[in-house]
């Protein structure tokens, strides 16, 4: 079974072939993907580097956790499956402005009022 692998504290310039080059020293990947947000189409930060061989993912995740890469300490772990449910919350889903900003709910009613 492959291992999905976890990168964290990309930089907003990193490529998905950047992460697909960074990992394939250490051994084969099957896929690599660097996230991007839907609206602004820009780089979330992270990432995930799926390896066949897990010996090969280990010695990756020993290697590269915390070391610097383009001036940032990458976060490199085993990935956590995803939770049931979508884990997709906050203001897209019924939240307004104060409930993003630690206010109450709704639009704009909440300690952050204008």
């Amino acid at each position: 079974m492959a291992t999905n692998i976890y990168v964290g504290n990309l930089p907003w310039s990193t490529t998905t072939e950047d992460l697909y080059a960074l990992f394939q020293q250490y051994g084969v990947v099957s896929r690599a993907q660097v996230i991007i947000d839907r609206e602004t189409g820009r780089s979330r930060g992270f990432g995930f580097v799926e390896m066949p061989n897990e010996e090969e993912a280990q010695a990756a995740i020993a290697a590269l956790n915390e070391a610097p890469y383009q001036g940032r300490p990458l976060t490199v772990n085993v990935a956590r499956p995803r939770e049931a449910g979508g884990g997709r919350g906050g203001p897209r889903r019924g939240g307004g402005y104060g409930e993003r900003h630690g206010g109450g709910g709704g639009y704009g009613y909440g300690r952050d009022r204008y």
